[in-house]
């Protein structure tokens, strides 16, 4: 039984890892080992667990149910070890995130600043970037993302949610007819976010919604960048509320119709389905969790 344990071990990392090389590296091991690690489970389960090439692993049908129990074996084992340590010591380690670069000035930023203070032994390593990061390829512990979420093995849990501004600088405003209507807006120049949609929902105090599809004169992968070039007047633009506050009351930008508010996104914590509940990233989750409930 201990022997079959192991080996569902080893298969497990194989399988998150991608090769028998990675596996061996986390696992301390030669691929020769984890190799046959993998052989003697398949010798006696009497199935093939992988195809194996010389640059890939795939699994096999076979293989994908034995996955998902040795996740659930070890998620199991994970969690009473950690309920254990979580008790007889301060917790410890190093935590990697990704945090999209619009929310630098967001107050998500200063309760992650919190839990680094009120753990001062976890390290923290945080990439700044609004292009989408693949957490599993990443090695990624967590993620804060906006917006809707792609069906995934991820798990998810929404923090709160961010209002936008549909903004325009008195320029352009100047070289279009005052729009009554979204449907007015579709012919006007527009500035693109590469990781988001070509297209915007305008909500009014009816609760009435209208989808505006457009063709962006000019695309970029930077939130700050889209607030400059709505400034300088070559594009409408949909930015979080408070990256654009200082510039609508200055008069730099204008909101150019009325009685329509761009729709609000949702902004979510997301990660790897095999974090136990007593792990750092659940202990960061909770955090910012109760973080945002002070605060609304």
């Amino acid at each position: 039984m201990i022997d079959d344990l192991r080996a569902m071990v080893v298969f497990a990392k194989t399988v998150e890892s991608g090769s028998f090389r990675g596996a061996a590296k986390e696992l301390k091991l030669t691929p020769s080992v984890v190799s046959h690690h993998i052989s003697r489970l398949e010798e006696r389960l009497g199935v093939t667990l992988l195809y194996r090439s010389t640059r890939r692993l795939s699994l096999t049908d076979d293989g994908n149910k034995l996955f998902r129990a040795s996740q659930k074996i070890i998620e199991a084992a994970t969690e009473g070890l950690d309920a254990i340590a979580g008790h007889s010591s301060e917790p410890s380690g190093n935590l990697s995130l990704t945090v999209p670069a619009m929310l630098a000035r967001d107050q998500l930023v200063q309760n992650i600043a919190a839990f680094a203070d009120k753990y001062p032994k976890v390290n923290l390593s945080i990439s700044f970037s609004d292009l989408q990061q693949d957490l599993i390829q990443g090695g990624i512990d967590l993620a804060i993302r906006i917006g809707g979420l792609k069906d995934s093995a991820l798990k998810s849990k929404r923090l709160f949610v961010m209002k936008r501004k549909l903004v325009a600088s008195p320029s352009l405003l100047k070289r279009n007819s005052q729009p009554k209507h979204p449907e007015d807006l579709k012919s006007w120049d527009w500035i693109g976010l590469k990781m988001r949609p070509n297209h915007k929902i305008l909500v009014n105090q009816s609760g009435d919604h209208y989808q505006i599809d457009y063709q962006p004169r000019i695309i970029v992968d930077s939130l700050e960048a889209v607030c400059q070039l709505a400034i300088a007047g070559t594009g409408l633009a949909s930015p979080p509320a408070f990256m654009v506050k200082d510039a609508l009351e200055s008069g730099q930008l204008i909101e150019p119709i009325k009685n329509w508010d761009i729709e609000s996104l949702g902004v979510y914590a997301v990660w790897p389905p095999n974090a136990t509940r007593e792990s750092l990233t659940y202990r960061l989750i909770s955090f910012l969790a109760e973080q945002q409930e002070r605060r609304v």
